[in-house]
């Protein structure tokens, strides 16, 4: 997708992937990732998400990565505070106590700072990429993850062909293709979500499941 069509949805208010809370799948299976608190969690295509919220408040530290300038100010916003502002060539870097969110383009952020950590928490990122750039992202963002790096990638499952992304199917033998090279990959659950979800229904989705993996860098 290029990067206007995010911005859009910003400006557009068309943010239907926002939780108003943390993700029930994150609370439930983040024990099964073992990461140790005090490290470094990245998450990727951030937006506005409540997670980076709930990882700062059991003591990790966050490094989120989002193009929208507006996600990042009503991220802030959110949680009343004013964030410290430092422009870099990879991005416009905002930091707030624990959370560090760079407003950039996610391929471009700083191999050092991703490689700093130890954890990632992928919910919208993947899915929200059409097949091109996932291989790349899986190669380029993932490949800059150290090893021994753990972490959870929730995903979506439907007939393709029912609806156009984002949000896109990518099923597990893809996962694994993109994947199992550098990282263990353990399929975690897989929940039917189709009657959660009106949206998938209106546009006629005749299926639709979630999974989520628990991943580790080799």
């Amino acid at each position: 997708m290029e990067p206007d069509f995010w911005l859009e949805r910003w400006r557009e208010a068309r943010t239907g992937f926002h939780q108003d809370a943390p993700t029930p799948l994150l609370l439930k299976h983040w024990p099964a990732v073992g990461a140790e608190p005090g490290s470094r969690v990245f998450v990727p295509l951030a937006g506005k998400s409540l997670d980076m919220a709930w990882f700062a408040s059991q003591g990790y530290r966050v490094l989120g990565a989002e193009l929208s300038p507006l996600a990042v100010a009503q991220f802030f916003e959110s949680q009343g505070v004013e964030p410290s502002v430092e422009e870099a060539a990879d991005g416009v870097h905002h930091l707030a106590g624990p959370i560090e969110l760079v407003q950039g383009d996610v391929f471009a952020l700083d191999a050092d700072a991703i490689a700093s950590c130890m954890a990632v928490f992928d919910r919208a990122a993947l899915i929200a990429l059409p097949p091109e750039m996932r291989e790349r992202y899986g190669r380029e963002v993932y490949g800059k993850l150290p090893s021994g790096c753990r972490g959870l990638l929730i995903t979506l499952e439907y007939p393709q062909q029912e609806k156009a992304g984002p949000p896109f199917s990518v099923k597990e033998d893809e996962v694994r293709s993109l994947f199992e090279r550098e990282w263990r990959v353990t399929l975690l659950e897989r929940r039917d979500i189709l009657e959660q979800q009106p949206n998938f229904q209106a546009e006629g989705v005749t299926a639709l499941e979630t999974a989520i993996y628990r991943l580790e860098r080799r």
